[in-house]
C-alpha cells in the first residue's frame, strides 16, 4: 500500500467519513483557504490511481467512494511505523511512549490493563 502524504490523509478522512462524495462535498468539508476546484478533483484522480478511491459515473458526475477502509491504512502505516522507526519492536515502541511522551502512572496501568486482557482472550 503507497503512503499518502498529509494532505491526501485528509482527503481520505472527509471520504472515510462521507462515504461517498462528489468533489464539491469534498470541498466544502475542507478549511479555508480552499484550494481551486480542479486543483481538488486532480488530487482525488491521483487518490484514485493510487488505489484508494474508486468512482461510480452519473453522466458527468462522478462520485467517489473509498476502496480501502480506514482500518486497514491505519493498521498498515502503523505496522510501517514500527518497521521503520522502531527495528520492528514493539518493546521499542513502548519504551519511546514512556520515555518521550511521559505515559503516566495511569496511562501505564491502563496499558498493562489491555495487554493483560487480550493474553486473556488468546486463551481457549
Amino acid at each position: 500500500m503507497e503512503t499518502l502524504t498529509k494532505y491526501e490523509e485528509t482527503l481520505m478522512r472527509i471520504f472515510w467519513k462521507l462515504k461517498r462524495a462528489l468533489v464539491r462535498d469534498v470541498l466544502n468539508e475542507l478549511p479555508e483557504p480552499k484550494p481551486p476546484y480542479t486543483t481538488l478533483a486532480s488530487n482525488i484522480k491521483l487518490l484514485e490511481k493510487k488505489g484508494f478511491l474508486d468512482h461510480k459515473s452519473y453522466g458527468k458526475i462522478l462520485e467517489y467512494f473509498p476502496t480501502i477502509s480506514q482500518s486497514d491504512y491505519r493498521k498498515n502505516t502503523f505496522n510501517e511505523l514500527v518497521e521503520d522507526y522502531f527495528d520492528g519492536s514493539v518493546e521499542n515502541v513502548l519504551s519511546f511512549m514512556v520515555k518521550e511522551k511521559g505515559l503516566s502512572e495511569k496511562d501505564m496501568e491502563e496499558l498493562q490493563k489491555l495487554i493483560d486482557n487480550m493474553g486473556n482472550s488468546s486463551q481457549p
